[in-house]
């Protein structure tokens, strides 16, 4: 009994809740007419597209800065990168490194103006986080239509200027990634590219919270004022958080893309920062902890439900849920998640 309790505590309830119900859901799909298979590869693909994207939380969690609600300005970073590299021309393997590479200066200058204005609302970082993400889309779906693009890949037929609401990577580095190492296990599909992908950042960030820095980091994120007294620049490592999570969403939706097949422009960005915080609340996070398994966990649960929740409801109802269901997944964990400052596994 004692260590069913010890499992309890330091799994969480919310968490075993969760899981259980997506258990539940994965033994009632057969019987609705859902292939088990096709569900499971279909909710590690959306595992190994979204998972960089929700481990762009946690410096900024660890920093003290909270959820990175201005998640779409890396993005935006990541789009640059990716139409950039399709200007070039490209393909293969090496468009997507170059995507990445053009990325970075935009993740890195961005990321840096958005740490010196979160330094300047402490303790309203999530709430200026939301604005600036929207009106950083609103500003990208001008410039988006007056850069001087010319690939024809991308830009309007009829005008000859201006960029696609949606613009394939068919051709460039479409499922680069997804197809790198795709194994297939009875009728489950296991893209390790994407997995490995996800891997070697995962380490980077463990490693690198685990250096005199990161150390410092988590410090300020847990007593600033300590911090500051121990001698550690509190802006900076807020800063420097905010940069890495910036980089980490340009990242993210390159490898996001690379799966999906489609780059989004315009208002798609708007709302995905909503999935990712999702995803990491579930995990056991709260706005002022976290950890690479709290990404784990709640990645795959978050996609698991998202994936299967639609359509197990569909079969039975015969009735098109799938986008109130997401909604309300998302943004009732988020409402879960925020009522509680002493973290999520509680």
């Amino acid at each position: 009994m004692e260590k069913v309790r010890s499992f309890l505590a330091s799994f969480g309830l919310p968490r075993l809740i969760i899981a259980g119900f997506l258990l539940l859901l994965f033994i009632v799909a057969p019987f609705v007419g859902i292939r088990v298979g096709a569900s499971i590869s279909d909710t590690l693909a959306r595992f190994g597209m979204n998972s960089i994207m929700v481990l762009a939380m946690v410096p900024m969690i660890h920093s003290g800065c909270g959820l990175n609600f201005g998640l779409p300005l890396g993005i935006i970073s990541g789009l640059l990168g990716a139409t950039l590299s399709i200007e070039t021309g490209v393909t293969g393997p090496l468009s997507f490194l170059l995507a990445i590479l053009y990325s970075t200066p935009f993740a890195l200058i961005f990321g840096w103006g958005y740490g010196k204005l979160l330094n300047r609302v402490k303790g309203s970082e999530m709430m200026i986080a939301t604005y600036v993400g929207f009106s950083s889309v609103a500003f990208m779906s001008i410039m988006w239509l007056i850069l001087p693009y010319s690939s024809p890949t991308m830009v309007w037929g009829y005008s000859g200027s201006g960029l696609r609401t949606t613009i394939s990577t068919d051709g460039f580095y479409s499922q680069i990634l997804h197809n790198f190492l795709c194994l297939k296990v009875g009728t489950i599909e296991i893209s390790f590219g994407e997995i490995l992908f996800f891997a070697l950042f995962a380490f980077i960030i463990w490693a690198f919270l685990h250096t005199k820095t990161g150390t410092a980091m988590t410090a300020v994120g847990s007593n600033p004022i300590f911090a500051r007294a121990s001698g550690i620049s509190v802006d900076r490592q807020r800063t420097l958080s905010v940069i890495m999570s910036t980089w980490l969403g340009a990242l993210g939706i390159l490898c996001y893309q690379q799966g999906y097949g489609f780059i989004q422009l315009y208002q798609g960005p708007m709302y995905m920062a909503m999935p990712a915080v999702s995803a990491i609340l579930i995990g056991g996070a709260s706005v002022n902890k976290a950890s690479i398994p709290n990404v784990i966990i709640g990645t795959i649960l978050y996609q698991g439900i998202v994936t299967m929740t639609p359509s197990v409801m569909n079969n039975i109802i015969h009735t098109d849920m799938s986008e109130v269901l997401r909604i309300i997944v998302s943004n009732g964990m988020i409402l879960y998640a925020l009522t509680r400052k002493s973290g999520a596994s509680r």
